[in-house]
């Protein structure tokens, strides 16, 4: 007989569940609980890694109460690897930064500040670092427009369409090392 892993994995918890008398019934229950019927299900990504897993939300009046595997989603088809399992904690922990953070140069401290002057400030030091380490042209006279004082690191929290603009975005900056890691 000619079965997959999966085929395989079927046939023997069916049959383990005739041998132990279990009715369909009981192997439902056995599942787990029926779905909260009063959350408004999501689908969506893991943000993790590059494998792309799908995952159902449910949330409650906008909180998250529930991430688990989507069993419909054909590269997990309902499994998920130990980081992904725990995203919840990740969204709901009380322990969640939600507002930037600045630490002053000498200072011992981080305080929360403003998203406006984060921004502003991100955008004034990109501004001058790439204003006085902009490179015209390279050593053979080559016009090559750049700057190699400023670098990039991704991670997999960004799909693919960000990463198109992010990129897209850096490298009409004139940045030449960007980098990816999916599992930051």
């Amino acid at each position: 007989m000619d079965a997959t892993r999966r085929q395989f994995l079927k046939l023997g918890g069916a049959s383990a569940a005739v041998v132990a008398g279990l009715t369909p019934k009981h192997v439902a229950l056995a599942n787990g609980p029926p779905k909260l019927r009063w959350t408004q299900e999501t689908a969506t990504i893991c943000p993790y890694c590059a494998v792309g897993c799908g995952m159902i939300v449910g949330t409650e009046d906008g909180a998250v109460i529930n991430i688990e595997g989507d069993p419909d989603h054909p590269i997990n088809q309902g499994s998920l690897c130990s980081k992904g399992s725990t995203l919840k904690e990740l969204v709901t922990t009380d322990r969640r930064i939600t507002q930037p953070m600045y630490r002053a140069p000498g200072a011992d401290a981080w305080q929360e500040v403003e998203w406006d002057w984060t921004l502003d400030e991100i955008a004034k030091r990109i501004k001058t670092t790439r204003d006085q380490n902009w490179i015209e042209q390279d050593d053979k006279g080559r016009t090559v427009r750049r700057v190699e004082a400023i670098a990039s690191v991704g991670s997999a929290a960004l799909d693919n369409e960000e990463c198109i603009l992010l990129v897209k975005a850096l490298r009409s900056m004139g940045l030449v090392y960007l980098e990816h890691q999916a599992r930051i």
